[in-house]
């Protein structure tokens, strides 16, 4: 029910616009995330939205480069990622959480897209 769109290989400094798109009733009412991960190490929390979008959170590393956006009409869920690093190499997932409040965990969220690569060069 979700699919995330847009990944591939930029440069340092670059930038990349991730996409996510939900079918059916995964989105109305669901607040929404970004997560990646590095083989070898756990998933991690990239950025998240409220629905129906006034309130966004950032993790650390991505806070002033990254931009999380949605649009309610076109069931759409975006990841602007700028100032790219080869530290931000990972699988980006978008994951949906039932109910209007943000969230930061992983075990909170419902539905999960399957992935899509990022990969920055040096």
């Amino acid at each position: 029910q979700l699919v995330e769109f847009g990944g591939g290989l930029a440069q340092a400094w670059g930038s990349l616009r991730l996409s996510c798109a939900a079918s059916g009733r995964t989105f109305s009412r669901y607040a929404m995330g970004w997560f990646r991960q590095t083989p070898g190490l756990e998933r991690e929390f990239v950025a998240t939205i409220s629905w129906p979008g006034a309130s966004t959170y950032y993790a650390d590393p991505v806070k002033g480069r990254f931009t999380i956006s949605r649009d309610n009409v076109k069931k759409e869920v975006y990841l602007q990622m700028n100032s790219l690093n080869p530290e931000d190499t990972a699988v980006y997932y978008c994951a949906a959480r039932r109910g209007q409040f943000m969230s930061a965990s992983e075990d909170t969220y419902n539905y999960w897209g399957q992935g899509t690569q990022v990969t920055v060069s040096s």
